[in-house]
């Protein structure tokens, strides 16, 4: 069985992580390991430019037969 990762979120429209704001949903992949998932995650989530509070990004895995 062969896994692929995503880096999904974007911006939330409260800091409860509710509901996105529409328009910043992001989705970035696939990636072959979660060592190349977790380096884009580091770049959405540390970068300071437009960054907030209120922005929150995952990885999920898909696995496939």
């Amino acid at each position: 069985m062969t896994t692929r990762y995503w880096v999904i979120g974007g911006e939330y429209s409260d800091p409860g992580f509710h509901a996105l704001v529409p328009g910043t949903e992001k989705m970035v992949g696939p990636f072959e390991n979660e060592q190349k998932a977790r380096t884009e995650w580091t770049r959405l989530t540390c970068c300071p430019n437009g960054t907030s509070a209120t922005t929150r990004y995952a990885i999920a895995a898909e696995a496939l037969h």
